[in-house]
């Protein structure tokens, strides 16, 4: 991990706003979810943009067709015992249409956007409408 952690960089200011949403969606009654992107030039990691998206369609709606991104998503579901579980996972949205240095970029900074966001699972999907049976893959019941 030590070379990722050289060569991409996360501001304190956005080391804040992953620990502020880790922390702020425990509790969370609906899904909430954050889109990460990183900057070719500076190789910062960020967060796209300020929105934090309540509605898992209008999350499928705006993720680029051909770019890659990380999303932080804390997903509210009831297992099949009943019990209230809110899984905090990053989703690794690869497209198989980007390209191969988009691909290497983001592949090489997966496992410091896991570690730095302190999620417990990485699901990799390659199509947004994937995020349609995200639940399924949450574990949730049916």
């Amino acid at each position: 991990m030590a070379s990722e952690s050289r060569l991409y960089t996360f501001s304190p200011e956005t080391q804040e706003k992953l620990r502020k949403f880790r922390l702020g969606t425990s509790r969370a009654k609906d899904p909430q979810a954050v889109v990460y992107q990183i900057d070719k030039h500076s190789l910062e990691i960020a967060q796209a943009d300020d929105e934090t998206y309540n509605n898992i369609q209008e999350l499928a709606d705006d993720l680029p067709d051909h770019s890659p991104r990380f999303i932080l998503l804390s997903y509210p579901l009831t297992l099949p015992s009943g019990r209230l579980s809110v899984p905090y996972v990053m989703l690794y949205y690869l497209p198989v249409t980007c390209n191969a240095e988009l691909r290497m970029l983001y592949a090489g900074a997966k496992e410091l956007m896991r570690n730095t966001a302190e999620v417990g699972k990485v699901i990799e999907i390659t199509e947004a409408e994937e995020l349609e049976t995200i639940e399924d893959k949450l574990g949730g019941a049916a």
